[in-house]
């Protein structure tokens, strides 16, 4: 191995000071400098004002995003403690904003019961990547300030006059040389926002956006915490128990816990640890999944739905349709990393599976009607579930013969490394024959779809292996559907959806994606569902190279600059209407082409959209569609 020929001494041993180790590194803490770690920024602030909350200190929350991006956090907790702290020697409100791992939430003697903070590295990493942090506290008869810049002290705190109020205001402007944007999105913050309140049953948080001529504003407070939350979840969505069971027991690890039914096939479970948001689960999912499985199997075999000789339940029937908000506050909760996803610790499993299987148990011996109309549901699925087996079977069957292991109309890419393979999923035979021909054979893989496609919102697994239009999708990808679903399986890095740029062609766009969502997640997770962009105008003059135009302003602007004599316009009104060589050059030429990565910023709006969307009710489509059809561009009708 080559040698790199440099000094390796003491000297090149770095010692980063206070937090210039965040400023070097911000992806450890917030875990990456794109829009999502901006709006982290926002969260780690906001967390410390719900640890007020949740102590029982504060009642109020207010977030303000300011003109050029600015934003302001106010509470009304007891504001950050104000004196000189023994070890650091400065006030410890500046000392939180200052130092790593400084904080009122460690051991069992600190200032809060329970917290989301792990490390308290909240207020300093805010600090650290912002061009300039103030801080307003009042507490102790006083009004104090404090100002930074960069994570490095401006104003050490002041006295600047009395009050006989507590809170805390934060303001800070991220730092543009670290964030690749900082534009908020407020739909991502108020989401977020929402769901806080949720999960603290009476704390009011209201958001509101400056920045546009007519600002935004939002107003959270719910009472019933997580029924109310259960309820938002599925306003969309016909309920099969109208009332969320609830579920709360206080502790050495308090639960609660909100459960409903609804018609639907999708299983959606929500998970937080001191409020926060565990998206990969953890010991307290383990022990909420354990629990409704061994409940319901007993409460089936004791009043006889299912036989002594049927098999029991498996946890998948019994999840199908159930929407569950599991929220337990632990004092020590180990996490994966300061990104909070999943939660560790092991006493947890058995805390939550045992309140469960006492509180659920007596809720269905106590509303028998309820309980057969959802165990209904769950042996109905189960039928289902053994249908799709068999059809999985076949499936494999047939691709268990070289001959037939690929679909039929699959025009499969020459490479079998999946990182440099990619698969357009074409609409319509004749677009399908020009993608063909006009790929790149070594690494583009062409699968064209007809016809009307499975919409899988209104459809169970067994009707989606059987269903030809999906089955080849299934097929092509490689790695299965659902439970089964193995990301690491995938033959292509890249799924690019390339659909018409009309009203059927975002049909078609909408029903693959709401297939992906559902049963093939990680795809969407990982970042491998992308949207082709093919242009919607050539324009050609004499003696000068056509010009591909992408949006009605692209044109405008190229006609501005062109001129309109002797300019013929081509408006596509379809992919078939291209030749290969146009098609390559315009919507599958790496060098060329602009694809849309599909993004899953927020699964409970994703799930929202989808239900909406593609759902049974009609009045919440209504409702959506003549919300936002002042957004939409480029129908044709």
């Amino acid at each position: 191995m080559e040698k790199f020929e440099h000094e390796y001494g003491a000297e090149q041993i770095q010692v980063l000071e206070g937090l210039e180790a965040v400023r070097k590194r911000p992806g450890m803490y917030i875990g990456s400098v794109s829009v999502r770690g901006l709006h982290h920024l926002v969260y780690e602030i906001v967390d410390n004002a719900v640890d007020e909350a949740l102590a029982g200190y504060c009642k109020n929350i207010h977030v303000t995003i300011e003109p050029g991006n600015i934003v302001k956090v106010e509470d009304d907790g007891r504001g950050i403690p104000v004196a000189i702290h023994p070890k650091t020697n400065i006030s410890a409100a500046e000392t939180v904003y200052t130092v790593l791992h400084a904080g009122g939430k460690f051991g069992g003697d600190s200032g809060y019961k329970v917290s989301g903070g792990l490390h308290g590295v909240g207020s300093s990493v805010v600090n650290a990547l912002s061009n300039w942090t103030e801080v307003t506290i009042q507490r102790d008869g006083g009004v104090f300030q404090m100002s930074f810049e960069k994570g490095k002290t401006k104003q050490s705190l002041t006295r600047v006059g009395d009050s006989d109020k507590t809170g805390t205001t934060v303001r800070f402007l991220a730092d543009d040389t670290i964030f690749e944007t900082l534009e908020y999105e407020y739909e991502v913050l108020e989401n977020r926002l929402r769901e806080m309140a949720f999960l603290t049953k009476g704390l009011r948080i209201t958001i509101e956006d400056l920045r546009e001529e007519t600002p935004k504003k939002a107003d959270f407070c719910y009472e019933g915490g997580l029924i109310s939350f259960a309820e938002f979840l599925n306003k969309n969505k016909e309920a099969i128990n109208k009332t969320p069971i609830y579920i709360e027991k206080q502790g050495e690890v308090p639960v609660e816990i909100a459960i409903q039914y609804t018609t639907a096939y999708s299983e959606n479970i929500y998970t937080f640890v001191n409020n926060i948001n565990t998206v990969e689960g953890g010991t307290h999912l383990e022990g909420f999944k354990r629990a409704i499985t061994k409940v319901f199997n007993d409460y089936a075999r004791s009043h006889n739905l299912i036989k002594e000789k049927d098999s029991n339940l498996q946890g998948e029937d019994i999840r199908e349709g159930i929407t569950a908000v599991v929220s337990v506050k632990v004092k020590e909760p180990q996490f994966e990393g300061q990104t909070k996803t999943k939660l560790g610790n092991s006493e947890v499993s058995g805390i939550v599976q045992s309140t469960v299987n006492e509180a659920l148990s007596n809720f269905l011996e106590e509303n028998p009607s309820i309980a057969k109309a959802i165990l209904e549901k769950c042996i109905s699925a189960s039928r289902a579930r053994e249908a799709a087996r068999k059809a999985r079977e076949l499936v494999r069957r047939k691709t268990a013969l070289e001959s037939s292991t690929l679909p039929g109309k699959l025009a499969d890419c020459s490479s079998k490394n999946p990182d440099e393979c990619e698969i357009y999923i074409v609409e319509g035979d004749s677009a399908g024959g020009s993608a063909k021909q006009g790929r790149d054979r070594k690494f583009q893989a062409i699968l064209p779809l007809w016809g009307k496609m499975l919409n899988v919102e209104k459809a169970r697994a067994d009707k989606i292996y059987n269903n030809d239009k999906l089955n080849p999708v299934i097929v092509a990808v490689g790695a299965g559907i659902g439970a089964e679903f193995d990301i690491s399986k995938i033959r292509y890095a890249k799924i690019i959806i390339m659909a018409d740029a009309d009203v059927d062609g975002a049909h078609i766009r909408t029903l693959l994606l709401t297939f992906f969502f559902r049963y093939m997640r990680p795809l969407i997770e990982n970042g491998n569902v992308y949207l082709a962009q093919p242009p919607l105008y050539k324009l050609s003059k004499r003696g000068m190279e056509d010009i591909y135009c992408y949006t009605d302003e692209e044109k405008d602007e190229h006609l501005a600059k062109i001129g309109t004599e002797g300019v013929s316009i081509q408006r596509y009104k379809g992919l078939g209407e291209m030749n290969p060589e146009q098609l390559w050059e315009t919507t599958m030429d790496p060098d060329k082409r602009t694809l849309v990565k599909v993004k899953l910023e927020d699964a409970i709006k994703a799930d929202e959209i989808f239900t909406i969307l593609m759902g049974d009710e009609i009045a919440p489509r209504k409702e959506f569609i003549e919300q936002n059809a002042k957004y939409v561009k480029n129908l044709d009708i």
